[in-house]
């Protein structure tokens, strides 16, 4: 493979010692038909050119590219490059975006919005939802490296991987119980994903599995969880059923509340060495009400926990060095809103995105999105247009979150054939709704 054509006049390519600072040009640029004769270039520089092309953009043209560069888009190294290239050094190569699912009826879809959008959209532009539709209703574990585990709901003991920008997904994967306390992650070390929770047997018995998949997926039974659901003789409590993953540190990590005192601590699991531990959170007012739970979140690549203060603000709270609790830092502070608050909720504020410009997106307790400016206290409620996800017996997503939960996740080229699962595309397709 050494050709490919170059528009001539087009700015958005580096040439001469110019960066490359936009895509805007890149459908022609990626144009393998040409009434010019292409210029030679070396397979190294074209790979460098690719990996500059955000995820989504490569799945849009991968048709109407030639086939060496179509087998290179869809390798697993190229995947793996574009994605450490994003991580490390352009997050806008991934989009990031925001999945979600009804918890209290049985829907088959599962909506997507851009974060992007929601920044960016005037009101009077709302945010588009795009719902897609599986064949049975699904719930969502996790997400990482653009991946979504999605567990089926209906038959309580299959889970499944699935990858919203490119469509591909795993076949579905016996797990052989109900879960509670989940999590879907990366295995950095030995180059695995991972899912955790407790199974619940037929039996009523609980067993804590670590779920690797590859081509020969298998549970592994670990030291069991910590602690139990609903367990009134504990004195501390676990906030959330879900864990949250850390990417680079290899941990799902969920909140721990004192019912005895104002003490938070967060609970991690090490998905590496497949064991636990525990570091305390930042101290809270100890006039804060018990029953207000804290809430976690995940903003630029670190932990975020929120808390309700005197019932007159909440504090937002970053962890910049993870599992070194001195490197708590206070963030901000968020007056109430009339809007935002909801005195029957048992939640605070919770963190979902935050901007360089630190504008950060979170779901209030009333259940809205905001944009909260952490410079000058203001903030505004994106328009988000959720008609088309077939949830009609919800409020519109501007309105209010509707019993629906909500993942973030960022795109990328991963796929479950990268690392030896059979993909397909038929799981999980775009829904259109009934006229």
């Amino acid at each position: 493979m050494k050709r490919g054509p170059i528009p001539d006049e087009d700015d958005t390519v580096a040439r001469k010692g110019r960066v490359v600072t936009t895509t805007e040009g890149w459908p022609e640029l990626l144009r393998c038909t040409s009434t010019k004769p292409p210029p030679i270039l070396l397979d190294e520089l074209i790979e460098e050119i690719l990996l500059r092309i955000p995820a989504s953009s490569l799945v849009r043209l991968r048709n109407s590219l030639c086939s060496s560069w179509r087998t290179l888009i869809s390798s697993s190294q190229f995947a793996k490059d574009h994605l450490r290239r994003s991580m490390a050094v352009d997050p806008a190569l991934s989009h990031p975006r925001i999945a979600y699912y009804s918890s209290s009826d049985s829907y088959p879809t599962i909506g997507t919005f851009s974060v992007r959008s929601v920044f960016e959209n005037p009101p009077h532009e709302p945010t588009k939802v795009v719902a897609y539709e599986g064949r049975c209703y699904r719930s969502i574990i996790g997400s990482c490296h653009g991946l979504l585990c999605l567990h089926d709901e209906e038959l309580e003991d299959r889970a499944l991987l699935w990858n919203p920008c490119t469509g591909f997904t795993s076949p579905p994967l016996e797990i052989g119980g109900i879960f509670h306390y989940c999590g879907f992650g990366y295995d950095h070390v030995n180059d695995k994903y991972k899912l955790f929770g407790i199974v619940i047997k037929k039996s009523g018995e609980s067993v804590t599995r670590i779920f690797t998949f590859g081509p020969k997926s298998k549970w592994r039974t670990i030291q069991d969880f910590p602690y139990r659901l609903h367990d009134s003789d504990s004195k501390d409590s676990v906030v959330g059923l879900v864990g949250l993953f850390v990417s680079g540190t290899g941990t799902l990590n969920w909140l721990v509340r004192s019912r005895l005192s104002s003490s938070v601590a967060v609970l991690s699991v090490d998905l590496v060495k497949e064991t636990y531990s525990q570091f305390s959170a930042p101290s809270r007012d100890s006039d804060d009400e018990e029953f207000v739970f804290p809430r976690l979140g995940i903003l630029r690549g670190c932990l975020a926990v929120c808390y309700e203060t005197k019932k007159t603000h909440w504090t937002l709270w970053l962890m910049k060095d993870y599992g070194v609790p001195r490197s708590w830092t206070k963030l901000a502070i968020i007056p109430h809103h009339p809007l935002l608050v909801n005195p029957g909720s048992c939640y605070v504020l919770l963190p979902m995105y935050m901007l360089k410009n630190d504008v950060l997106l979170a779901k209030s307790p009333s259940g809205k999105f905001v944009l909260c400016n952490l410079n000058d206290g203001s903030i505004e409620f994106p328009n988000i247009d959720s008609s088309s996800d077939g949830m009609t017996e919800h409020r519109p997503l501007s309105r209010g979150e509707g019993s629906r939960i909500f993942h973030i996740y960022h795109e990328s080229l991963v796929s479950p054939s990268h690392f030896g699962l059979p993909s397909c595309s038929s799981e999980m397709r775009l829904f259109k709704p009934s006229l």
